[in-house]
């Protein structure tokens, strides 16, 4: 089965796992040569922070989390290799509200076929307390997730 749309959704976690999730990706895309969305998905109360950290003045920036996503390292590099291979692919970034809610909102306003998100082996009470991102993901998207395992 072919998918034309792949997301990889990318969050501050995700960064010692770029390249894993970044193969996992390419080995879903490249077959059926679909265009991938990369997806920064930036924590609560964080997006100013990630935009100072990038030099970018907040008081008279109107950047919008999509160019802010663009600029940011952890997706410049998905980008280079992606663009290396061939693969045509968009970036997208959002802020606010809950990280799974946002990136499953992203899924279906690009319309995807497919994702792809990295987490971590948490026990059933740590999910508990502290939450699941990627489960979150894996069970509200209306699509196949693609959940890759960081080490």
């Amino acid at each position: 089965m072919g998918h034309d749309r792949v997301m990889l959704a990318i969050g501050p976690d995700d960064r010692d796992s770029l390249s894993t999730l970044v193969d996992a990706t390419v080995d879903i895309a490249a077959p059926s040569g679909a265009t991938v969305y990369l997806l920064y998905v930036f924590p609560r109360d964080d997006y100013e922070a990630v935009m100072e950290q990038m030099g970018i003045d907040t008081t008279v920036s109107g950047l919008t989390p999509d160019e802010v996503a663009q600029r940011h390292e952890s997706v410049r590099e998905p980008a280079d290799r992606l663009e290396s291979l061939g693969i045509s692919y968009e970036i997208r970034g959002v802020s606010g509200g809950s990280l799974a809610d946002q990136t499953v909102r992203m899924i279906e306003q690009v319309s995807a076929d497919v994702a792809v998100v990295g987490g971590t082996k948490r026990s059933p009470a740590g999910k508990a307390m502290f939450g699941d991102h990627a489960q979150q993901v894996l069970l509200n998207a209306p699509v196949p997730v693609l959940y890759v395992k960081r080490e």
